[in-house]
């Protein structure tokens, strides 16, 4: 199941997301996915997950192979932390959720930006502000509505 869901997130991402992006600053809707899986079936799932997902990202995308499987696995393993088979339901129903997925997003667009900018003049609070944060902030407000759909099922 996470598998046949990710390809029609992986189609937004690319078509639709760059539509809405604040200057160089995109949402990232492959993380809010992971997220969810990971905080529902755990850490090790989550760092497969991230795996695959990055390898199929950086097959579509044509960026440098390997940069995005890294840093979505490694969101994934940070994101598998928060995990806890007793609050599954709280994780994801609630704004927590929310603080993860802009922990998992910052530490993704962090590492990824690190591994494929060809600046050489990457300063420390560029990276961890503008390509980490602010990208982290913008997916984690557009997973606001992914937590009251899931507040609202039952």
């Amino acid at each position: 199941m996470p598998i046949l869901i990710f390809f029609p997130i992986v189609i937004l991402q690319f078509i639709f997301i760059p539509m809405i992006a604040i200057g160089s600053i995109v949402p990232n809707l492959i993380i809010i996915l992971l997220v969810y899986y990971t905080l529902s079936y755990g850490q090790l799932l989550g760092t497969i997950l991230g795996a695959f997902y990055g390898f199929i990202f950086d097959i579509i995308s044509g960026g440098i192979l390997g940069s995005a499987m890294f840093s979505i696995t490694i969101a994934g393993f940070a994101a598998g932390y928060f995990y806890n088979e007793n609050k599954i339901e709280f994780n994801i129903k609630t704004m927590f959720f929310i603080l993860i997925v802009f922990i998992s997003s910052s530490v993704n667009s962090f590492f990824y930006l690190l591994l494929t900018s060809s600046e050489i003049k990457l300063t420390t609070s560029y990276l961890v502000f503008e390509s980490g944060i602010l990208p982290g902030i913008y997916t984690s407000a557009i997973s606001i509505p992914f937590v009251i759909y899931n507040k609202n099922k039952k």
